[in-house]
């Protein structure tokens, strides 16, 4: 069974409407690659997580909020990385630790 149709006249129209679909598509693919790669690239640019953070205070002069373990979700943004000995004295010098990240229990300090 031949499901196209046997005259010329149709048989061009479907052939442009089918190059133009093609098209279509193959400007889609492009796309969602361009996306893909551009989002690995961002990846691949992104600095690495640092093991520690420490929240910083508001104003000029404040002390430390609160210690982190690196890429803890509830850090705010005012907050730096530091060594994993600055984060044991800043816990022994009684900074917060962190209630979702439990940077104390990382370092053993529990």
């Amino acid at each position: 069974m031949n499901d196209l149709p046997p005259d010329l006249p149709r048989l061009r129209t479907l052939e442009t409407w089918l190059t133009v679909s093609l098209d279509r598509v193959r400007q889609q693919i492009e796309a969602a690659e361009q996306r893909e790669r551009e989002q690995r690239t961002g990846e691949d640019r992104r600095p690495p997580v640092p093991d520690w953070v420490l929240e910083l205070g508001i104003g000029v002069g404040a002390p430390p909020a609160e210690v982190h373990v690196g890429g803890c979700y509830a850090a705010g943004g005012r907050r730096r990385a530091i060594t994993r000995e600055q984060a044991l004295a800043a816990l022994t010098d009684g900074v917060r630790a962190c209630v979702h990240c439990r940077p104390d229990t990382e370092l053993g300090l529990l």
